[in-house]
């Protein structure tokens, strides 16, 4: 059975699927088995497979999108790593249509510098790109998670101490976890150390 799927990116982004001298679009289409037709002037990637079977078109489509969403090669191939996420925020959902709201949420979101950006990827683990209209987020399921209600939170207004002082917390716990669980403690005794601990 063979799959086609179309993925429609910003025209400018089109040059960093192809990358230099088609290294990119080679990269993809070797890695994963498919076939890239890409459309310059639309903006549009057909991701083509003979077999999903034998091929990853799936995570291929996921690779281009997240490129299309600001992220450079290098960083959407984590994509292909088992267990690991794309998700999107559609700032437009907290800005409404107002163009400054929107501004506004984005300077929130990446921060004097790049700062906020850099924080919630630190201590998520995640990668964050905030492009046009969008925040997108690559990580595995709990590090999105943790980031996408960061970004969320940011959006609608909270403080950025209160943000990091959550998401530190939330790291504090994801290494005790880890630690108890190294030493195999069980998981019913897990959560009842990390509350003694918290008291």
């Amino acid at each position: 059975m063979s799959f086609e799927q179309v993925v429609r990116i910003p025209v400018e982004r089109v040059g960093a699927v192809i990358g230099k001298e088609g290294a990119t679009k080679r990269f993809l289409e070797e890695e994963m088995g498919v076939k890239l037709s890409v459309d310059s002037k639309e903006g549009i990637v057909t991701v083509r497979a003979e077999s999903a079977h034998k091929t990853d078109p799936f995570s291929a489509t996921r690779v281009v999108e997240a490129i299309g969403r600001g992220f450079s090669p290098q960083r959407a191939r984590r994509l292909l790593d088992e267990g690991t996420a794309l998700e999107l925020i559609d700032l437009r959902d907290y800005a409404g249509k107002s163009v400054n709201s929107l501004e506004r949420i984005r300077g929130r979101i990446i921060g004097l510098k790049g700062k906020s950006r850099r924080v919630i990827e630190e201590l998520t683990g995640c990668h964050l790109s905030v492009y046009g209209r969008t925040v997108a987020i690559i990580g595995d399921a709990v590090e999105v998670q943790l980031a996408s209600d960061a970004v969320k939170s940011l959006a609608t207004g909270s403080q950025h101490k209160t943000v990091y002082n959550t998401l530190q917390k939330a790291r504090s716990k994801r290494k005790m976890e880890r630690m108890f669980l190294w030493e195999g403690t069980s998981p019913e005794n897990i959560e009842e150390k990390l509350q003694k601990l918290e008291r």
